[in-house]
């Protein structure tokens, strides 16, 4: 299939929907929209692994628990392997590492495949416990000859294999798995790829093994500037990994707060919500020493200080006040727990004509607090 130019990842991800649901091609759980889908003939699509060297000689397999996956997750238990299978949406840890019981029957072993044995016959793996994957087999709702792969769109199978590389469970050389019917093999433009885009090494679909020879990098760790303060608090190993990094001297800063360890108990990260992309007023994820506006410097004579901020504020509602006040900044730097912001013009003449836009303020009952930032720090 060939998408169309000025294509985006949903209109792939849509198209392949549709198309799967029209041509009778999907399987249960069904309809497969929002899933990595599962589709006729996705148990013969498995057995082609068997013909792949990486799968042979690997010892530890990591294979997520969507439901096309299950033929792989059988093979690898009745070939002996380790099978670990992600947490759903990684609420509880990272991996889960299926264990059969002693003289497992292939009815058990098919039992432990299904998203039932991953609830009955596993145990937690921790971050400090000594993983090394041999082989990633991850679903898809797209992917291309060359290895360039689209999830569902929820990010979990990338963020997984960041993880994995922070932990030091995988590396560049881990080989990547996928399997899906032919009909979801596509052309990508390289244009929609992104640095925390895992791609993949193997294509395995029900009539084809094709070895995509994809040389693009893996990512090397998480994307900090991508995690949002409302998936830390859904994630809890995300936050450990944090810490560990943040000890280890890494820019942990993320995507929409200054945020860090010891805010879990100051101001729960709950307190900001993911907000919605509003064009011309972007968010800032530069680091804020305490007292000062940035880590580099001064504020500028073209910042805006915000202050007085509920406590129970969204950065959407600030957002959304000044979108509605003709106000937007060309950036935004969102500091919730102290209950301020702090706004980012062009220059000095569009920071004044926004101070007299902003007068009277309001968020709910609370007037803010406005003035310009070089102002507001010499008070």
């Amino acid at each position: 299939a060939r998408p169309r130019t000025g294509v985006s990842k949903q209109d792939i991800r849509e198209q392949i929907w549709d198309y799967m649901e029209s041509q009778n091609i999907a399987d249960f759980p069904r309809p497969v929209h929002h899933r990595i889908p599962n589709f006729k003939g996705s148990y013969r699509a498995c057995q082609n692994i068997r013909d792949l060297e990486v799968f042979a000689r690997a010892r530890e397999v990591k294979v997520d628990p969507d439901k096309p996956l299950e033929g792989v997750r059988l093979l690898a238990l009745q070939s002996k392997k380790t099978l670990l299978v992600p947490t759903p949406r990684l609420r509880t840890g990272l991996f889960n590492k299926i264990t059969p019981p002693p003289g497992a029957t292939k009815d058990i072993l098919r039992k432990c495949a299904t998203s039932q044995g991953v609830r009955s016959y596993s145990t937690p793996v921790g971050l400090d416990s000594r993983v090394l994957v041999d082989l990633v087999v991850v679903g898809s709702v797209a992917v291309s000859e060359k290895g360039w792969r689209i999830g569902k769109g929820e990010g979990y199978a990338d963020l997984e294999y960041a993880m994995m590389v922070s932990m030091g469970a995988v590396s560049e050389e881990t080989p990547v798995v996928t399997i899906v019917h032919d009909c979801q093999v596509v052309d990508i433009p390289e244009a929609l790829l992104e640095g925390h885009d895992i791609t993949v090494n193997y294509v395995l679909t029900p009539t084809r093994v094709i070895a995509t020879g994809c040389e693009r990098p893996k990512p090397t760790g998480i994307t900090w500037s991508k995690i949002s303060c409302e998936m830390m608090e859904k994630i809890p190993i995300l936050r450990r990994l944090l810490e560990r990094e943040m000890q280890a001297g890494k820019d942990v800063t993320l995507q929409d707060e200054l945020w860090h360890p010891s805010s879990l108990q100051k101001a729960p990260p709950s307190t900001v919500t993911r907000p919605q992309h509003v064009p011309g007023l972007e968010e800032d994820s530069m680091g804020a020493a305490p007292g000062s506006l940035q880590g580099e410097g001064p504020p500028r004579a073209a910042d805006i200080y915000v202050g007085n901020l509920p406590r129970d504020a969204h950065v959407s509602d600030l957002k959304r006040a000044l979108r509605e006040l003709g106000a937007a900044p060309l950036r935004l730097t969102w500091q919730g727990p102290r209950r301020r912001a702090f706004l980012h013009y062009e220059d000095p003449a569009s920071a004044q004509q926004a101070l007299s836009c902003l007068q009277g303020l309001r968020l709910g009952t609370d007037t803010l607090r406005v003035a310009l930032a070089r102002q507001q720090r010499d008070k």
